[in-house]
């Protein structure tokens, strides 16, 4: 399913991983599981440090396959390939489960690892859709450094009956404890925001913390 060129460039990207890796794969004997055997089968031959295990035990989402690293606590999914611009996605997962470091700021890190939980979300993507791969990856991040946090990442093309179910008219939709979250795009911070309800009276909190000022001054001026 990947190119010769795609190839180089995701075993170049995997050379980063710092520890293993295991794809646990949930398939049946339908076409959408042979190709998405196809596709882990290729990417599991770039790194000695990935390993799939196939499930023929009926999952929610089939087919769909989950990340994890040995000794972690990670609930990372995706349901349906993760191809066209969500095959970003896959690789900075990869990336990341594999102890990849995030470029997010310490205090970015230290909010997400402090959400209280479950927290879990169900993101729908289409392979074509830009906006998408930006919720999926802020998810997909928040379920790596957060046990409280589990994100499935579903493609809509998939599983049409779930779409036709949840009334899914455009992505990205996402869907937080079984209740609608938000659709269109949302970036990590604007997430975070909704996320952390106590995120004011933190700021708050800190500002009162600190020294007295000698001149404080509100707002702008010419």
């Amino acid at each position: 399913m990947l190119d010769v060129s795609m190839k180089e460039q995701l075993k170049g990207y995997l050379e980063r991983l710092a520890r293993p890796v295991e794809i646990v794969a949930s398939l049946d004997d339908t076409p959408a599981s042979h190709e998405m055997n196809e596709l882990l089968d290729e990417i599991v031959l770039l790194s000695p440090l990935l390993t799939l295990v196939q499930r023929r035990e009926s999952d929610e989402h089939t087919p769909s396959f989950a990340l994890n690293s040995p000794g972690q606590d990670i609930h990372l999914r995706f349901a349906g390939l993760p191809m066209g611009h969500e095959f970003t996605s896959l690789v900075l997962a990869l990336l990341q489960v594999g102890g990849h470091p995030s470029k997010q700021t310490a205090e970015v890190i230290e909010q997400i690892q402090a959400l209280e939980g479950p927290l879990v979300f169900e993101t729908y993507f289409s392979q074509s859709c830009q906006n998408c791969p930006d919720v999926v990856q802020a998810l997909n991040l928040l379920a790596v450094l957060n046990p409280r946090v589990q994100h499935v990442a579903i493609d809509g093309g998939a599983f049409p009956q779930e779409v036709e179910e949840r009334q899914i008219l455009s992505v990205p939709t996402v869907y937080l404890n079984g209740q609608l979250f938000g659709q269109g795009r949302m970036d990590l911070a604007q997430i975070l925001s909704r996320l952390d309800s106590g995120l004011e009276q933190k700021k708050a909190r800190e500002i009162s913390e600190k020294p007295p000022f000698d001149v404080l001054v509100v707002g702008g001026g010419p």
